[in-house]
């Protein structure tokens, strides 16, 4: 991770060192008798930083959906730590992984701070008691995301990028071992994608925990994660570290399209540069010398 260092404290009862790997094993998942993902079987490493890229359509979202247990997968295992999810307990499943979907929807009347706090459910203690470990976690995860003067809002009268941020809160408050989002910079300009990937960085170096994003921006997924995924019609065309994955011949394969990838001498991180949409075979037209 190559981000900018923030003064983030940790607080809460799972101030510690995360070793969950998450893994699939011969996943095939379909919809309709029609299949996404083909026999896939993919390590995402413990305590790093993951992100899955490729074009629409090739299966990344049914991927992480399924790792969520969103989706019933046709044949194949999850594995979290080694061990296979399909038979935990629901509470179990949600101390341990936390997901964030694609376009979220909060119940009408909400404000933030009760949507955050939903994030703690999973670690509620007898009787449903809340404790002080529970403020604590919920008062981190609103700092972190900038939502302190926004607490007593409503979450259906925020705008789109404000509402993303207190989806993010709740997935921060939930502290899991293992934590999966679904495209989590959507509706954010591009200073607040940076933001929200340095929190989710610096996060993530604390609690040392597993992090898989959905990335659809190549060159932030490539300065951001640990390794990179890259999904073509239902099965993992490559995976590693980005300077392996992130070359124009692979994006050019799993984006269909004439791409340069060049090294960033300040961040030290791969840019992707696209040069022309088609075959990536296609001649390029149009551009400047």
């Amino acid at each position: 991770m190559s981000a900018p260092e923030q003064n983030v404290a940790v607080t809460g009862d799972r101030e510690r060192t995360a070793s969950s790997s998450l893994e699939v094993r011969g996943l095939s998942v379909g919809y309709g008798g029609a299949p996404i993902l083909r026999d896939v079987s993919v390590t995402f490493p413990a305590g790093r930083v993951s992100a899955l890229v490729g074009a629409n359509g090739c299966g990344k979202s049914t991927l992480l959906r399924t790792c969520a247990r969103q989706l019933t997968a046709d044949s194949g295992q999850v594995l979290v730590g080694g061990e296979d999810v399909s038979a935990w307990h629901r509470r179990r499943f949600a101390q341990t992984v936390g997901f964030l979907p694609q376009d979220p929807v909060a119940p009408e009347g909400v404000t933030v701070q009760e949507l955050v706090s939903r994030g703690r459910h999973p670690h509620r203690g007898a009787f449903g008691r809340w404790r002080a470990e529970d403020d604590a976690a919920v008062a981190e995860a609103i700092d972190l995301t900038g939502l302190g003067d926004l607490v007593d809002r409503q979450v259906t009268a925020l705008s789109g990028g404000q509402r993303q941020r207190v989806w993010i809160a709740l997935a921060l408050a939930q502290q899991t071992d293992v934590l999966l989002l679904d495209e989590p910079t959507t509706y954010l300009d591009i200073a607040r994608q940076v933001e929200i990937l340095d929190i989710l960085g610096q996060l993530q170096r604390a609690r040392g925990i597993t992090l898989v994003m959905v990335l659809h921006e190549l060159s932030l997924a490539a300065r951001y994660a640990d390794v990179l995924v890259a999904v073509k019609d239902g099965g993992v065309a490559a995976r590693g570290p980005a300077h392996e994955v992130m070359t124009d011949e692979t994006v050019s394969s799993v984006f269909d399209m004439r791409a340069r990838v060049l090294h960033d001498d300040v961040t030290g991180a791969r840019v992707v540069i696209p040069l022309s949409a088609g075959r990536a075979d296609a001649p390029a037209e149009g551009l400047r010398p």
